[in-house]
Formats: structure tokens, C-alpha cells, sequence
């Protein structure tokens, strides 16, 4: 099974009973609230976008319709806003989970150990923490497809030559958007060398019981502080980015316990 069909699966109490009260979509974040009021934000990936003034109609359809439904579209979602809207939804679900702690912001990135030894890849470039990992490790290569296409950035690689250095990698930081467009499996096959696989980002999906059969040990994504849903969606109808939205948001941390 896909590793998002088992997110979905795992999500799928969280998401009962449930609808989608209210939808904005940004050109930069998605956000959506369930009738429980919860918020959930997910990235817009903006490369790969069909051309053309209607080609999301999807969008107008998603409000009053189940959970459930509209969850499904991360992976059935014939385009990257489709699957960012399901990947909203998820994160909104993901605040019934219970026992998923508060980011403590310990000294080290994610709770997770680096050292002078270690050589980490990261997928999806995400300047602060690619900044603060680079101080820490050994060697460090990001793998970011747009940041390289707009002329590149310190330690940014093409995505073609991730088979030749993700296997080299002993801890490995993947967006969450690796779920929206549909590199999340081939990814974790490249990382079977890795001791510690984390997603990052408010478009990881928090439910770990969906990664037990993975090589991923930790889930760092967000939550949204709900009273500010206005706020929230005011700012992503503007274009705003999740560092505008950073006040609103409550960063979680989750260890994966793997089956034996």
C-alpha cells in the first residue's frame, strides 16, 4: 500500500462525522476549517500548475462536502492544488490525534542528534533550517526542483541526482509537500541508509500510526491556533507566506513507533 492511502487510512477516525466548513485558496498557502472548527494549512507547489483562469473549479466544490472526501483528493487529486487541499484537510484532522507534543525547540533541529560525521540531504529547501543544519553537520545537500530552476541557492542540487546522494545520507529532512506531489515513495526508497528520516512542514501530515511501516522516525509539521482563523485566512487570501502566518502557529513534534 502507498504510504498516503495509509495516512489516510490512519486519519480516517479523526476525519468521521466531519465536513469542510470553509476553504481559502491562496497562490502561496491553502487553508481550510472543519465544522469542529479546527484550521489546517497546507504550501502551494506553484511549478508544475495547469495554465488557464478556470482550471481549478475543484476548489468551489470542496466546501459543506465530507472530510473524508475531500482528505482523499491528497492522493487522487489530478493536479498539485487539489492535493495541497486534501493535505489541508489532513492537517485540520490531525488535531483529534492525541499525545502529539509541542516542538520544544531543543538545541538540536527536530529533537534529532547531527554531528560533524554526518552527511544530511534534504528535500524541499527551507532556508532557516538548512541554514542552522549546516553549522551542525558535516556536509549537507539540498535537493529543491524550483529553487534550482530560479538559479539556485548555497548547497542546492537538482532533483535528478538525489538517487546518486540520498543513499549516502545519514539523516534525511523531507518536506511535507513530498506527499502533495507524489514523491513521498521513491524518496523513502532512496533513504534506507538514513537513521533518522523526519517530514517537515505545516503540509506533513500528523498521524503517526500511518508511518509505522516506513523508514520515517519523526513527523515535525504544525497546527493553527484556531481563534485566529480569520486572521489566517485573511493573510493567505493575501499571498502571504508561513512566515507571516508564524504567530498563529503551534509547532508539533511526533516520534514514530515502528511495528517490530
Amino acid at each position: 500500500m502507498a504510504l498516503m492511502d495509509q495516512v489516510l487510512a490512519a486519519a480516517a477516525p479523526c476525519l468521521a462525522g466531519k465536513t469542510v466548513e470553509e476553504l481559502m485558496v491562496g497562490i502561496s498557502l491553502i487553508g481550510c476549517c472543519l465544522s469542529d472548527g479546527s484550521v489546517g494549512v497546507s504550501y502551494v507547489m506553484r511549478e508544475e500548475l495547469p495554465n488557464g483562469c478556470s482550471a481549478f473549479p475543484f476548489a468551489q466544490q470542496a466546501e459543506g462536502k465530507p472530510a473524508g472526501e475531500i482528505a482523499g483528493w491528497v492522493v487522487s487529486g489530478g493536479d498539485d492544488v487539489q492535493r495541497a487541499i486534501g493535505a489541508a484537510v489532513l492537517d485540520a484532522a490531525s488535531r483529534s490525534v492525541a499525545g502529539i507534543a509541542d516542538d520544544e525547540k531543543s538545541g538540536q533541529p527536530f529533537g534529532v542528534e547531527i554531528g560533524r560525521e554526518d552527511t544530511v540531504g534534504m528535500v524541499g529547501y527551507i532556508r532557516p533550517v538548512a541554514a542552522r543544519i549546516k553549522t551542525m553537520a558535516g556536509k549537507l545537500a539540498v535537493f529543491d526542483h524550483g529553487v534550482y530552476l530560479r538559479g539556485g541557492a548555497p548547497d542546492v542540487f537538482p532533483t535528478e541526482q538525489e538517487k546518486d546522494l540520498l543513499p549516502a545520507c545519514d539523516v534525511v529532512i523531507l518536506s511535507g509537500t513530498t506527499t502533495i506531489n507524489g514523491t513521498i515513495d521513491s524518496l523513502l526508497e532512496l533513504c534506507q541508509n538514513a537513521r533518522e528520516i523526519v517530514l517537515v512542514g505545516t503540509s506533513t501530515p500528523m498521524f503517526p500510526e500511518g508511518f509505522r511501516d516506513t523508514k520515517v522516525s519523526r513527523l515535525a509539521g504544525a497546527w493553527w491556533k484556531n481563534e485566529h482563523r480569520r486572521e489566517i485566512f485573511k493573510l493567505i487570501s493575501l499571498a502571504a507566506g508561513i512566515s507571516s502566518l508564524s504567530p498563529y502557529m503551534i509547532h508539533k513534534n511526533a516520534v514514530v513507533t515502528h511495528k517490530i
